[in-house]
């Protein structure tokens, strides 16, 4: 990380589901890894993400979603992105997510996607990978 400046990411629950443990693991995960980490709670919806991540000036959003809402939801952060003009914020999730559809997902821009029992060692190597040219 470059100067004192730590890489800044947003986790977010989107939607109703209430299930957050794998959301706050992640947070904690990363905070012990040395990102400085803002979790928004649950029942975001994807405005409320889009701004959060504007005002707390984040490299990177992390969207946990189990409801099986994320071929709205994701598509619809990443076109919020795009009218905001904040393309440049690295966009990942993590979820119940069929192979087939995180390939659409990613091919829509989203950057990586890990699901339950990924080991978080491998999260945080991609998640570094992915914001190497930040740090």
């Amino acid at each position: 990380m470059t100067g004192n400046k730590k890489v800044r990411i947003l986790i977010a629950k989107p939607g109703l589901d209430g299930h957050d443990r794998g959301a706050l693991m992640i947070s904690r995960v990363l905070r012990d890894e040395g990102f400085e980490v803002v979790y928004t709670g649950i029942h975001q919806t994807p405005e409320m993400i889009v701004q959060a991540a504007i005002q707390e000036g984040v490299d990177a959003i992390g969207i946990s979603i189990l409801s099986g809402a994320h071929m709205s939801i994701f598509p619809k952060v990443i076109e919020l992105m795009k009218a905001e003009n904040i393309n440049e914020i690295t966009l990942f999730g993590g979820g119940i997510i069929p192979e087939e559809e995180k390939l659409v997902l990613k091919d829509l821009g989203v950057r990586e996607i890990f699901g339950p029992g990924t080991p978080t060692a491998e999260i945080i190597k991609a998640i570094r990978e992915a914001l190497g040219d930040k740090k």
